[in-house]
């Protein structure tokens, strides 16, 4: 079957596909032939450029900032500092958390001023800002500013954060303590634990990451006086969401910004965020009354773009006799680096408390998340935004319950699955998960993965000299919520016949170009050439949700659905006009109105000729929540530690597909993330100076191609009904499943040998130095 015929979603099969034939996207063309358009190519009439001076420790006062030598080199209009940032007022940043903690105590939420002031935090913490007229003199000049420093010991991991004594970074964070948050009921899981017949206990690692997006970070601003509003052009997730962050940390009202963005080369979370680079590009752009341009390098992405992950989690799952599960407890330790990030606070804490109980009957849930500052970069959002992170908790301890036991671990899990009769399932820690099946969809991945013929193969690598292993999860996600209660699409008909739908939500990479096209095209009954998508369009006044949290489709792309049949109906009336009949006698179908047994009709473009002819339509979408199913074999040379990944296959359900190309590769893109994770990706810092070790290409290793041949991809949609499409929204669960199915697999590859745990990433010199530690017990 080809992949556009599309039986998951009816209204679709219809649909011309010419121009995507053989699953091509509409965008591919314009993004692969260099024609798109990114941030960095933004240039303004009379332009200057901005260069930042960084901290070069991870903790220190500053005693003095000379920028003397740097205002007298030619080319410089203006050097500001951290002094400059307070007298303009910014100093703060916006914050999604706003609901009490353990104990009804708030979050601490200290300053941050845009330039440092009094103290810098990481490495990369930026001091001051020359603007010049060209990015060489900026350069040359900022290396001309000097900062005396007075060095303070630096805490770089949160254990040394929390320990007495330890340095504090804000003075308003003692114990730099950020917040306490909890979920469940601790007494519960203290009953559970006692009556436990079996209690499997693991301390783990969730490591700190670098998203790094192919798209260099980069913003160019520009302030029109006469109407007193700022033009900021820079990398997204939605125009929304960015203006409402700037707004906070300026002070300027909402109105009064306006966020330009086409094409983004890659978020995963890290481009939801106002950063102080923005907020110093507005001051300048209004004081000098020219556009302000900076474009990071990067290594300086390496060190001041938000990273991801970061948690230390231990975590404690009481059995019964009969392998059911009783309980879990969770405490998580998450190190939200020197500052808080817009997202990163609700990552860790709302996130995992939504999913604690995984897809599994637990009747008792505890979990306590503690945020904790250290000397690093701050932590936001990345992929899957928490959820990866609990899944790889409860996944890690239930094989590893498994192995304990003795039993299979896919029979385990078939033991403690909510039944597809529970659902609607509330969780003890409040969750209310839709629909899943999560027998069909294990018995489905079983069969796909040939479970049943594992031994044969890992007897065929140890006759070979290689351990093999086998990993599983199955996990279940929250996705669809946004920042902003609703999301509107407009839609305009040419009089030409196109169709075009405007919408805030901000693709960069997912495809919204040919999805959102066709879900109206269908709608429509029209050939999907005649469909145009355009994103962050200022001047439509649309409210609407940012790209992030797998929604886009739940949310914007039902809407287009909704905005298309809006279409319909509004037409029927002017249609009936035109054909002289009631509106109740007018059908539609095909792009064009008409009366049944008569040939005269009606086309959309036909009703644009002689007026405009557009609609808005808005929606509310509640939570949705797909799960899956995927299973990972993996080969291991005990000789060099290298290990091959030798088979992927996942199931998921993601509720109804619109274009399973697109599905395709945001899994297949999703897992490649979680291996990099797995067995290479981890941002690490000295501990005794606090100094980023790993700040090029060159020290962090990233994930290649070569590293998952192949995977094999099969769908099991149960269609939400929080939304018009049916859709539950796909593009974390990649990264949800990945990171415990090969986690899984590595452990059971490596347990014969006596290896009980290993935290990620399973790197060759980690893997090599516990076999042989193994062998030499």
């Amino acid at each position: 079957m080809s992949p556009f015929q599309y039986t998951d979603f009816p209204e679709l099969a219809n649909v011309d596909t010419h121009t995507a034939h053989h699953g091509n996207r509409l965008e591919d063309l314009r993004l692969v032939t260099g024609t798109g358009k990114y941030t960095a190519d933004w240039n303004l009439p009379g332009q200057l450029y901005a260069c930042f001076v960084r901290s070069d420790r991870a903790h220190a006062e500053i005693v003095s900032v000379d920028v003397s030598g740097a205002r007298q080199h030619p080319g410089v209009a203006r050097v500001y500092t951290g002094e400059d940032a307070l007298r303009a007022g910014y100093d703060k940043f916006f914050v999604i958390v706003n609901w009490p903690g353990r104990g009804g105590e708030h979050m601490k939420k200290p300053a941050r001023p845009s330039l440092a002031v009094g103290k810098v935090r990481h490495v990369g913490d930026a001091v001051a800002m020359v603007i010049a007229d060209s990015p060489v003199a900026a350069q040359d000049a900022a290396e001309l500013v000097t900062v005396e420093y007075r060095d303070l010991p630096a805490v770089v991991t949160v254990e040394e954060a929390m320990a007495e004594g330890a340095p504090q970074l804000h003075d308003d964070a003692p114990g730099n303590l950020s917040f306490d948050f909890e979920g469940g009921s601790e007494d519960a899981v203290k009953a559970a634990l006692a009556n436990a017949a079996h209690v499997t206990r693991a301390r783990l690692e969730i490591t700190r990451v670098a998203p790094s997006p192919l798209e260099l970070r980069a913003s160019n601003v520009e302030y029109d006086a006469q109407a007193d509003v700022y033009h900021v052009y820079t990398c997204i997730q939605g125009i929304n969401m960015l203006r409402k962050q700037l707004s906070f940390a300026t002070d300027v009202p909402e109105e009064k910004i306006i966020v330009h963005a086409q094409d983004v080369g890659g978020s995963f979370g890290q481009r939801s965020a106002a950063y102080p680079e923005h907020c110093m590009q507005m001051l300048a752009a209004r004081e000098l009354g020219k556009p302000v341009k900076w474009v990071s390098t990067r290594a300086e992405g390496f060190m001041t773009d938000t990273h991801g992950r970061a948690n230390t989690v231990t975590g404690e799952l009481a059995l019964d006799r009969d392998g059911k599960f009783l309980g879990l407890r969770i405490d998580w330790l998450a190190d939200m680096g020197a500052y808080l990030s817009a997202t990163g606070s609700a990552s860790h804490t709302r996130n995992p408390n939504a999913c604690m109980t995984g897809v599994y009957r637990i009747p008792a849930l505890y979990g306590r998340f503690r945020l904790i500052f250290t000397n690093t970069v701050p932590v936001a959002a990345y992929r899957g935004a928490g959820r990866p992170d609990i899944a790889y908790v409860i996944e890690r301890l239930v094989s590893q319950a498994a192995a304990e036991l003795k039993l299979d671990p896919a029979e385990l899990r078939r033991r403690n699955f909510l039944p597809p009769e529970a659902f609607p399932y509330k969780t003890p820690t409040g969750s209310t998960y839709e629909n899943a099946d999560m027998p069909a969809i294990l018995e489905k991945a079983l069969g796909l993965a040939d479970w049943k013929g594992f031994p044969k193969r890992r007897a065929q690598s140890e006759k070979q000299g290689k351990l093999r292993g086998i990993g599983i999860a199955t996990v279940i996600e929250n996705t669809g919520a946004g920042l902003f209660p609703k999301d509107q699409v407009a839609i305009e008909c040419g009089a030409d016949g196109t169709v075009t739908a405007y919408t805030v939500a901000h693709s960069s990479g997912q495809g919204h170009e040919t999805t959102f096209a066709m879900v109206i095209a269908g709608a429509l009954g029209i050939p999907i050439e005649k469909v145009r998508v355009r994103e962050g369009i200022h001047d439509k006044g649309l409210i609407g949700n940012h790209t992030g949290g797998s929604r886009s489709l739940v949310g914007a792309g039902s809407v287009c659905k909704l905005a298309a049949q809006k279409l319909i109906e509004q037409g029927r009336s002017r249609a009936a006009e035109e054909l002289d009949v009631e509106p109740s006698q007018v059908e539609y179908s095909h792009g064009a109105f008409h009366t049944r047994g008569s040939k005269k009709h009606v086309r959309l473009a036909d009703l644009a000729k002689n007026g405009p002819f557009a609609t808005m339509t808005e929606a509310s979408v509640g939570s949705t929540f797909p799960n899956g199913c995927h299973i990972a074999e993996v080969e291991i040379d005990p000789e060099t530690g290298t290990t091959r990944i030798a088979a992927y296959n996942t199931v998921d359900d993601a509720g109804n597909v619109i274009n399973h190309s697109v599905v395709e590769g945001q899994v297949h893109g999703a897992v490649m993330q979680g291996a990099g994770q797995i067995f290479c990706e981890k941002v690490v810092y000295d501990q005794d100076t606090g100094q980023l070790m790993t700040g090029s290409f060159m020290d962090y290793c990233m994930p290649r191609a070569g590293m998952l041949p192949d995977i094999h991809i099969v769908d099991h949609p149960l269609p939400s009904g929080n939304n018009a499409l049916g859709a539950k929204g796909v593009g974390e669960a990649g990264c949800t499943a990945s990171l415990p199915a090969l986690a899984n697999a590595m452990m059971d590859a490596l347990r014969p040998l006596g290896i009980q745990h290993l935290d990620m990433p399973f790197t060759p010199a980690t893997v090599w130095g516990a076999i042989r530690a193994a062998r030499k017990n």
